[in-house]
């Protein structure tokens, strides 16, 4: 299959986990969806990771975003890994890790680069957004540990400039000042954004955030 490219549907799959059989449209539903790989099962990079996304679940949860991971190995060794995970990390697992033994998935997402590793999964991470399309694509290397900080960032960026006509700037968290989108003229968008709009440059509006 082709490299998947934002905007691109993501595609459906029915696959074990360590929760029992998933189907992708089913888990999830109407709402947000990130799915994110990793190499192997019992290794340490992805154990801080696992364990990080298991308490960040609530931030998620609040997003309406529902989380599930991935690696190469069996449902079983998810299950005892798992373990692991919640013991090193003080947590609880509380998502599916996708059993993809037979590649099945990392190919559909093109996963598996084999410049980087032939058999093992990079770090791979997927924003679905609720009409199943991708909408954010990270690809880090099998040595390099996810930063979950950016990825709740990354989210709410996502959803506030799908509901409304504004960009966010460099290093934007929520709550903070908004571009508008270049598409509308300053003297519309000072009708459209009754907090006010600042003129940087013709091509550079800010506005304080709409949803704030």
């Amino acid at each position: 299959m082709a490299t998947l490219r934002l905007g691109d549907k993501a595609p459906d799959f029915t696959a074990d986990s360590s929760m029992g059989t998933i189907n992708l449209y089913d888990y999830l539903g109407d709402g947000w969806g990130i799915l994110f790989s990793h190499p192997a099962d019992f290794t340490p990079v992805c154990t801080t990771e696992l364990g990080t996304a298991a308490k960040f679940k609530d931030e998620f949860d609040k997003r309406n975003v529902k989380m599930l991971a991935l690696s190469v190995d069996g449902a079983d060794s998810h299950i005892e890994w798992i373990k692991d995970i919640n013991e090193v990390e003080n947590t609880t697992v509380n998502f599916p890790i996708i059993a993809d033994e037979d590649k099945k998935v990392s190919g559909l997402y093109d996963m598996i680069h084999p410049n980087a590793d032939s058999n093992l999964t990079v770090r791979s991470v997927f924003i679905i957004g609720p009409d199943k399309t991708i909408k954010l694509i990270l690809t880090y290397p099998a040595s390099t540990g996810r930063n979950f900080y950016e990825l709740l960032r990354v989210i709410d960026s996502l959803q506030l400039t799908a509901y409304h006509k504004v960009a966010t700037p460099a290093n934007w968290k929520q709550g903070e000042e908004v571009v508008v989108s270049p598409a509308i003229p300053t003297e519309e968008a000072k009708e459209m954004f009754s907090k006010g709009v600042k003129e940087v440059k013709p091509y550079l509006r800010m506005t304080p955030d709409p949803t704030a």
